[in-house]
């Protein structure tokens, strides 16, 4: 739904003046620059709009009504226009359509029946139905504070910039509104590892993490992208490589109302993402799924010790019995982690019954070659079901990733 409503606009000769007010744009040194393979984006032809705002959204009904007034004290309306993606379970999209009415910069509202590639995914939807030159990306929490989003626009069209990242960690921006110590730890140590691993790509960059920027629409390619959670940022600037970055330092507030969406499935999204993007998608599925069975290993060689140690049972049998429920502990973590995405091609029945089918065939190799191990070469039990476990690796993941959870054509 979009509402229009035509009144006086805020002043574009104003809106420097109302971030440089503001606490939370830093007045600090000259922005940090960083040059990444691309060209700067020129636009073919003229747009409506100078700058979209896409805000996605999830039960954040108690913050839309401050949201939209510091918006509106800070964005010239007849230049702007307001996309809020919403994936809410509450009633965030009436608060935001009850408030769009009367408002003085257009505003849409796009509801997601099914939350598909999560906050990044919102933001893609954003980015495809956006019509400014500009689109910055923002929460609706107000830890992204308005004020600052004239400033990403005007460093973007100075400086001749495709993407403006606000940074906490550049000189003068801040990351105190973070919740706790437990909180910053998390959001610095994932900073460095994403650095770590993406060091070409963001040796200059200082927040990659960053939820707050504002990109050319002239240098976006959304059908590249593939979000995955809550960190859209580092997919553009992996997938769509732009021409020059330039930050902008603001100080990230407390959360205005409402409860963080971070959350421990949300960081294990993060890990698959990076997976992905450093290593491509079936090599970062080949990589979980060796830490799933590694997982595995400890059930495995509990169950057979216990049961050949202990109880004496035969060491065959003892390794039968250890591997179903190795498999029974692989399938948990991996039909919930793993093809959490997939798992609507088939049946829960359907993929039990195969994982099980192919988690014990693979005994049809590994029981002989313990059998040799053991009997013929008098290697340890606990060792000797080690090395099958490895052996049997790579086959079972290709069956698994091409025949269980194949992925279907769209």
């Amino acid at each position: 739904m979009t509402v229009t409503t035509d009144t006086s606009a805020t002043s574009p000769a104003s809106v420097p003046a109302v971030a440089a007010q503001d606490p939370a744009v830093s007045e600090a040194p000259a922005p940090v620059r960083a040059t990444l393979r691309g060209t700067i984006g020129e636009l073919p032809v003229g747009t409506a709009l100078k700058q979209t705002v896409v805000v996605p959204t999830y039960n954040e009904r108690d913050n839309i009504g401050t949201l939209l007034e510091r918006l509106a004290s800070a964005l010239p309306a007849n230049d702007t226009e307001i996309v809020f993606v919403d994936d809410s379970t509450d009633d965030t999209p009436d608060v935001i359509r009850a408030a769009a009415d009367g408002y003085p910069i257009p505003v849409t509202v796009l509801h997601r029946e099914h939350a598909t590639g999560g906050l990044g995914g919102a933001v893609v939807e954003g980015l495809r139905a956006a019509r400014g030159e500009w689109i910055v990306v923002m929460d609706a929490d107000l830890q992204h504070p308005p004020e600052v989003v004239p400033a990403l626009v005007a460093a973007g069209r100075r400086d001749g910039a495709d993407l403006v990242v606000g940074s906490r960690y550049a000189g003068g921006g801040s990351r105190a509104g973070l919740d706790g110590g437990y909180r910053r730890l998390v959001s610095g140590g994932s900073t460095l590892v994403t650095k770590v691993i993406f060091r070409t790509n963001l040796l200059q960059v200082s927040d990659p993490m960053s939820g707050l920027f504002a990109i050319r629409a002239s240098s976006l390619e959304t059908g590249e992208l593939r979000p995955l959670g809550y960190k859209i940022l580092l997919e553009l600037i992996v997938r769509n490589r732009p021409g020059r970055i330039v930050e902008v330092p603001y100080a990230f507030q407390p959360r205005h109302a409402g409860e963080s969406k971070s959350s421990l499935a949300e960081g294990l999204r993060f890990g698959k993402h990076l997976a992905i993007l450093r290593f491509g998608a079936k090599r970062a599925r080949m990589l979980v799924f060796a830490m799933i069975g590694v997982s595995g290993l400890l059930p495995n060689q509990a169950a057979l010790w216990l049961l050949h140690a202990v109880f004496g049972v035969h060491y065959v049998p003892a390794a039968i019995v250890a591997n179903l429920i190795a498999v029974g502990w692989n399938f948990a973590l991996t039909d919930a982690l793993l093809y959490r995405n997939r798992r609507q091609h088939r049946s829960f029945a359907g993929r039990i019954s195969r994982f099980f089918l192919l988690g014990n065939a693979d005994l049809l190799l590994r029981v002989p070659l313990l059998a040799l191990l053991v009997s013929g070469l008098h290697v340890g039990v606990l060792i000797a079901n080690l090395i099958t476990l490895l052996v049997s690796f790579v086959l079972r993941f290709l069956i698994l990733d091409g025949v269980i959870y194949r992925a279907r054509r769209p």
